[in-house]
């Protein structure tokens, strides 16, 4: 994964890093209310940002930059290990700020991060199953991680085919562009499918 997202355009893997945080939000969202992280919900303001300015509205850029700022000035930025609040490393909250960081410096690595976040989570709602069942897992560990990387791969074959208008989409896209890519990349991305 590390590779294919070095070989890509800075707009495709600040879109494809909003997909996989949107999909770790949207899990998060359909949480029972007691299982929620207020921590995680407070950042779906900052996350539509982030989609705002992956789709080229040059306009999103100071809101990402201040919800970057805030959660940089806040209690859950610390050095204080486990002694500190934890809720930041909860994956939705992780792959948000890590798709944040994307839009702001384009670098592969927050794309990659935020890929990794969604195998994690995979991994931890498996290791949730297996002390929940009684019964064996329904799923095959191996199958799920597998699972979710071959639709990290769908995703970023998805962006590129709009390659072209993503590759310098921090320069601003016209309205009609954004309009069409939020139907044709954040609707499909976004999905749980």
């Amino acid at each position: 994964m590390e590779e294919r997202l070095k070989s890509v355009s800075a707009g495709e893997r600040r879109v494809f890093a909003a997909g996989v945080a949107e999909r770790l939000m949207s899990r998060h969202e359909a949480l029972p209310e007691e299982e929620q992280a207020p921590f995680t919900l407070s950042l779906r303001p900052l996350l539509n940002s982030v989609w705002e300015g992956v789709l080229g509205d040059l306009t999103a850029f100071s809101a990402v930059n201040r919800g970057v700022a805030t959660y940089m000035l806040g209690e859950y930025c610390h050095n204080d290990g486990q002694d500190g609040p934890d809720d930041a490393d909860e994956s939705a909250a992780a792959a948000t700020l890590y798709a944040a960081h994307a839009y702001l410096f384009g670098c592969h690595d927050f794309a990659f991060w935020t890929s990794g976040r969604a195998v994690e989570a995979v991994d931890q709602h498996l290791q949730h199953l297996a002390e929940t069942e009684e019964d064996d897992i329904p799923v095959d560990p191996d199958e799920a991680l597998a699972s979710e990387l071959q639709r990290q791969l769908r995703d970023l074959d998805l962006i590129a085919t709009f390659s072209k208008d993503l590759r310098y989409s921090s320069l601003g896209l016209s309205l009609d562009t954004s309009i069409r890519l939020r139907v044709e990349l954040r609707t499909p991305l976004s999905s749980q499918d």
